[in-house]
């Protein structure tokens, strides 16, 4: 899928469906929040959301006073809806409208987080732009927090095939410049109460 089919696409998905009537909307992102608290300080670190979206982790970022906090998402539908949500509080974070693998990181930050965009890459091609965007993107001693689908999820979601990763398989397509020190399975419940295993890796970079 190009990079112009893509946004169309995610464009579409939030268009039609809503912020809580996609498949991975979450009211309160619980594990996120907690992944982030362990192995970052938040009122002095920094954080990029990748395929943020409209995702409520923003909002929590800021509550809890996170002052550098930016979300990227190819959706400019997407990040207008995180925006118009937050109303007066969006000028506080860096709105990045951009295809990760295509994009320029303009600063190095100490937390990348994922929340299941990584999985949808399918080719390897765009698997490896994702990896070198990452390790411009986090300096030694951060960590990236990627959420894929676990071996037993969902094959497709919105649509599309996605690339399902034990903990393992994750850090060894991630490679060398990071090293896995935690992870959490976990189901997530749909908003039709359907569940999907997720597993999430926390992985720090080493060199």
């Amino acid at each position: 899928m190009h990079d112009e089919d893509r946004r169309v696409h995610w464009d579409n998905a939030y268009q039609s469906k809503g912020e809580a009537g996609v498949s991975w909307y979450e009211d309160t992102p619980a594990v996120s929040l907690d992944l982030i608290r362990k192995h970052a300080t938040i009122a002095t670190s920094s954080l990029i959301d990748i395929g943020g979206g409209a995702s409520r982790l923003v909002d929590a970022l800021l509550d809890e006073g996170m002052k550098a906090v930016a979300v990227l998402d190819l959706s400019p539908a997407a990040l207008e809806a995180a925006r118009a949500r937050l109303g007066g509080r969006a000028g506080q974070v860096d709105w990045i409208a951009a295809d990760v693998t295509g994009w320029t990181p303009e600063r190095t930050y100490d937390i990348w987080h994922d929340r299941a965009a990584f999985h949808f890459l399918t080719d390897p091609v765009d698997r490896a732009a994702y990896v070198k965007r990452l390790t411009a993107a986090v300096a030694p001693g951060g960590h990236a927090i990627i959420a894929t689908f676990a071996p037993d999820g969902p094959e497709r979601c919105s649509g599309l095939p996605v690339v399902r990763y034990d903990p393992a398989a994750l850090a060894e397509t991630i490679g060398l410049s990071f090293r896995l020190v935690e992870h959490v399975m976990h189901q997530h419940t749909t908003p039709w109460n359907s569940t999907q295993s997720f597993q999430f890796s926390v992985l720090e970079r080493v060199r």
